[in-house]
Protein backbone atom coordinates (compact mmCIF):
# COMPACT_ATOMS: atom_id res chain seq x y z
CA UNK A 1 0.00 0.00 0.00
CA UNK A 2 1.43 3.43 -0.64
CA UNK A 3 1.49 6.38 1.70
CA UNK A 4 -1.94 7.85 0.43
CA UNK A 5 -3.56 4.60 0.35
CA UNK A 6 -2.32 4.21 4.64
CA UNK A 7 -3.48 8.43 4.96
CA UNK A 8 -7.07 7.39 3.69
CA UNK A 9 -7.05 3.93 6.04
CA UNK A 10 -6.01 6.50 9.15
CA UNK A 11 -8.41 8.98 8.42
CA UNK A 12 -11.34 6.13 8.37
CA UNK A 13 -10.38 5.37 11.43
CA UNK A 14 -9.79 8.05 13.10
CA UNK A 15 -13.16 9.76 12.06
CA UNK A 16 -14.84 6.22 13.39
CA UNK A 17 -13.21 6.78 16.46
CA UNK A 18 -14.49 10.17 17.12
CA UNK A 19 -17.94 9.50 16.24
CA UNK A 20 -17.81 6.18 18.55
CA UNK A 21 -15.78 7.98 21.32
CA UNK A 22 -18.72 10.73 21.32
CA UNK A 23 -21.49 7.68 21.58
CA UNK A 24 -19.53 6.53 24.63
CA UNK A 25 -18.77 10.24 25.91
CA UNK A 26 -22.99 10.50 25.97
CA UNK A 27 -23.64 6.85 27.39
CA UNK A 28 -20.81 8.01 30.21
CA UNK A 29 -22.89 11.49 30.76
CA UNK A 30 -26.06 8.82 30.87
CA UNK A 31 -24.69 6.77 33.71
CA UNK A 32 -23.37 9.93 35.94
CA UNK A 33 -19.27 8.87 34.91
CA UNK A 34 -18.41 12.90 33.88
CA UNK A 35 -15.21 12.27 34.28
CA UNK A 36 -15.00 9.18 31.96
CA UNK A 37 -17.35 11.32 29.63
CA UNK A 38 -15.12 14.32 29.51
CA UNK A 39 -11.43 11.84 28.79
CA UNK A 40 -13.83 10.39 26.07
CA UNK A 41 -14.80 14.05 24.82
CA UNK A 42 -11.32 14.69 25.07
CA UNK A 43 -9.77 11.82 22.95
CA UNK A 44 -12.68 12.55 20.57
CA UNK A 45 -11.22 15.88 19.74
CA UNK A 46 -7.57 14.51 19.43
CA UNK A 47 -9.15 12.39 16.57
CA UNK A 48 -10.58 14.22 15.20
CA UNK A 49 -7.31 16.91 14.66
CA UNK A 50 -5.64 13.48 13.48
CA UNK A 51 -8.31 12.94 10.60
CA UNK A 52 -8.19 16.38 9.67
CA UNK A 53 -4.73 16.13 9.39
CA UNK A 54 -4.70 13.07 7.48
CA UNK A 55 -7.47 14.33 4.93
CA UNK A 56 -5.04 17.39 4.62
CA UNK A 57 -2.21 15.29 3.74
CA UNK A 58 -3.96 13.23 1.45
CA UNK A 59 -4.91 16.74 -0.46
CA UNK A 60 -8.96 15.91 0.29
CA UNK A 61 -10.08 19.36 1.05
CA UNK A 62 -10.37 21.18 -2.20
CA UNK A 63 -11.89 24.62 -3.24
CA UNK A 64 -15.74 25.21 -1.53
CA UNK A 65 -16.99 24.80 -4.86
CA UNK A 66 -14.92 21.17 -5.15
CA UNK A 67 -15.90 20.46 -2.17
CA UNK A 68 -19.65 21.03 -2.90
CA UNK A 69 -19.21 18.62 -6.08
CA UNK A 70 -17.31 16.03 -3.79
CA UNK A 71 -20.29 16.25 -1.23
CA UNK A 72 -22.91 16.01 -3.94
CA UNK A 73 -21.12 12.77 -5.49
CA UNK A 74 -20.30 11.47 -2.02
CA UNK A 75 -24.24 11.97 -0.97
CA UNK A 76 -25.50 10.69 -4.36
CA UNK A 77 -23.92 7.18 -4.12
CA UNK A 78 -24.91 6.50 -0.67
CA UNK A 79 -28.55 6.86 -1.57
CA UNK A 80 -28.35 5.43 -5.23
CA UNK A 81 -26.04 2.61 -4.83
CA UNK A 82 -24.55 2.18 -0.98
CA UNK A 83 -27.84 2.38 1.11
CA UNK A 84 -30.50 0.56 -1.37
CA UNK A 85 -27.77 -2.46 -0.94
CA UNK A 86 -28.16 -2.09 2.62
CA UNK A 87 -31.71 -1.82 3.22
CA UNK A 88 -31.59 -5.29 0.57
CA UNK A 89 -29.89 -7.28 2.70
CA UNK A 90 -31.33 -5.99 5.97
CA UNK A 91 -34.82 -6.81 4.46
CA UNK A 92 -33.23 -10.84 3.65
CA UNK A 93 -31.70 -11.04 7.69
CA UNK A 94 -34.99 -9.28 8.99
CA UNK A 95 -32.72 -7.15 10.53
CA UNK A 96 -35.44 -4.26 11.69
CA UNK A 97 -33.19 -2.67 13.79
CA UNK A 98 -30.14 -1.97 10.96
CA UNK A 99 -33.28 -1.75 7.97
CA UNK A 100 -34.35 1.02 9.95
CA UNK A 101 -31.34 2.91 10.68
CA UNK A 102 -30.50 2.53 6.70
CA UNK A 103 -34.08 3.94 5.57
CA UNK A 104 -33.70 6.97 7.52
CA UNK A 105 -29.92 7.56 6.31
CA UNK A 106 -30.88 6.97 2.61
CA UNK A 107 -34.03 9.22 2.76
CA UNK A 108 -31.66 11.98 4.75
CA UNK A 109 -28.78 11.78 2.23
CA UNK A 110 -30.95 12.87 -0.48
CA UNK A 111 -32.10 16.04 1.19
CA UNK A 112 -28.25 16.51 1.68
CA UNK A 113 -27.30 16.18 -1.98
CA UNK A 114 -30.12 18.51 -2.35
CA UNK A 115 -28.84 21.13 0.16
CA UNK A 116 -25.10 20.82 -1.76
CA UNK A 117 -27.00 21.49 -5.01
CA UNK A 118 -28.48 24.84 -4.25
CA UNK A 119 -25.60 25.30 -1.79
CA UNK A 120 -23.22 25.05 -5.40
CA UNK A 121 -26.20 26.94 -7.53
CA UNK A 122 -26.20 29.52 -5.06
CA UNK A 123 -22.51 29.55 -4.20
CA UNK A 124 -21.37 33.26 -3.86
CA UNK A 125 -24.75 34.79 -3.19
CA UNK A 126 -24.05 34.86 0.57
CA UNK A 127 -27.74 34.05 1.69
CA UNK A 128 -27.82 32.69 5.43
CA UNK A 129 -30.51 30.46 5.77
CA UNK A 130 -30.42 28.34 9.64
CA UNK A 131 -30.19 24.84 9.41
CA UNK A 132 -32.13 22.42 12.01
CA UNK A 133 -30.90 18.58 12.24
CA UNK A 134 -33.53 15.69 13.67
CA UNK A 135 -31.58 14.53 16.66
CA UNK A 136 -33.69 11.28 16.14
CA UNK A 137 -33.09 10.54 12.59
CA UNK A 138 -30.47 13.44 10.94
CA UNK A 139 -32.58 14.99 9.00
CA UNK A 140 -31.49 18.54 7.86
CA UNK A 141 -33.74 20.90 7.19
CA UNK A 142 -33.49 24.16 5.83
CA UNK A 143 -34.82 26.75 8.33
CA UNK A 144 -36.59 26.26 11.53
CA UNK A 145 -39.07 23.25 11.37
CA UNK A 146 -42.67 23.75 12.38
CA UNK A 147 -44.20 20.31 12.01
CA UNK A 148 -42.67 16.63 12.84
CA UNK A 149 -39.41 15.27 11.01
CA UNK A 150 -40.80 14.27 7.35
CA UNK A 151 -38.57 10.97 7.67
CA UNK A 152 -38.83 9.55 11.09
CA UNK A 153 -42.03 11.44 12.01
CA UNK A 154 -40.18 13.10 15.73
CA UNK A 155 -41.41 16.30 16.88
CA UNK A 156 -40.37 19.60 15.58
CA UNK A 157 -38.66 19.94 18.85
CA UNK A 158 -36.96 17.17 18.38
CA UNK A 159 -34.64 19.34 15.97
CA UNK A 160 -31.31 20.98 16.93
CA UNK A 161 -30.48 24.48 15.23
CA UNK A 162 -26.65 24.35 13.75
CA UNK A 163 -24.88 27.33 13.80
Amino acid sequence: MSSKDNLKAAFTGESMANRTYLAFAAKADAEGYTQVAKLFRAAAAAETIHALNHLKRMGGIGSTEDNLKEAINGETYEFESMYPSFIEEAEKEGDDKALWSFKVANEVEKTHAALYEKALKELGSNEETDYYVCSVCGHTHEGKPEDNCPVCGAPASKFDKID
